[in-house]
């Protein structure tokens, strides 16, 4: 199959396949926003094959470390335990 006749979710899952990548990152690669990543990234880890699952390494505070989220698969805007706004998006990858 061509990759102009594959879809976005396609692209992204063989993305996460081929390597961890954050929102911002796959969002830079094939013009998306990091929001409609995400969004993206929600439904390829309900469809991924049997052999496989998304891995997500969470959210974590530059300041403080902190990264008990209650979604992983967000963007925070800032960290709940010391309120900063430095806050390292969530890493994806398919195994």
């Amino acid at each position: 199959m061509r990759e102009a006749d594959r879809t976005t979710r396609q692209r992204l899952a063989d993305a996460l396949r081929a390597e961890p990548a954050t929102p911002s990152e796959l969002a830079a690669r094939f013009d998306l926003t990091p929001h409609a990543v995400i969004g993206h990234v929600e439904h390829v880890s309900r469809s991924v094959d049997g052999d496989e699952q998304l891995l997500v390494a969470p959210p974590t505070c530059r300041d403080c470390e902190f990264d008990d989220f209650d979604d992983l698969v967000n963007l925070p805007s800032r960290c709940p335990s010391c309120k900063s706004e430095s806050v390292a998006e969530p890493t994806f990858t398919i195994e």
